[in-house]
């Protein structure tokens, strides 16, 4: 893999061909560092939005319900985040081990799978966020109201 073979009046073809490996690899880290951005931006979204959620669930459901569903969301977002990078990671070692293949495919793959991750990410974000409104709703309704909380 990654060795051009250059016959006569190849050196041409070999030096394109060198050309799209770099511009391929340069495009690949590039959209790796993009998806990197992406999931920082919605790491800290989170975050701001877990603390959003840890001071209305003081108010609902006392302390130690909210530090018990604050810990679950954080715990859910931080393997979420885990799972993105590695994707990220194998695309990239995908498409840079298999460049001399099929130069556009593989970048249509990358560029397919960022809009995956991101649209993962958003969805699990709001099944966190309906998960927790209904363990509020749920503590709230039948035992953690912050005068009888156990």
């Amino acid at each position: 893999m990654g060795v051009v073979f250059v016959e006569e009046g190849g050196a041409a073809a070999a030096a394109a061909a060198a050309v799209v490996v770099v511009v391929v690899v340069v495009v690949v880290v590039v959209v790796a560092v993009a998806v990197v951005v992406l999931v920082v931006a919605e790491v800290a979204a989170a975050a701001t939005a877990t603390t959003v959620v840890m001071v209305v669930l003081l108010v609902v459901v006392g302390t130690a319900a909210a530090a018990v569903i604050v810990t679950v969301v954080v715990v859910v977002i931080v393997v979420v985040v885990v799972v993105v990078v590695v994707v990220v990671i194998v695309v990239v070692v995908v498409v840079v081990v298999k460049v001399e293949v099929v130069v556009v495919i593989e970048v249509a793959v990358v560029e397919v799978v960022v809009v995956e991750v991101v649209v993962v990410v958003v969805v699990v974000e709001v099944v966190v966020v309906v998960v927790v409104v209904v363990v509020i709703f749920g503590l709230k309704e039948h035992c953690c109201t912050p005068t009888n909380l156990k």
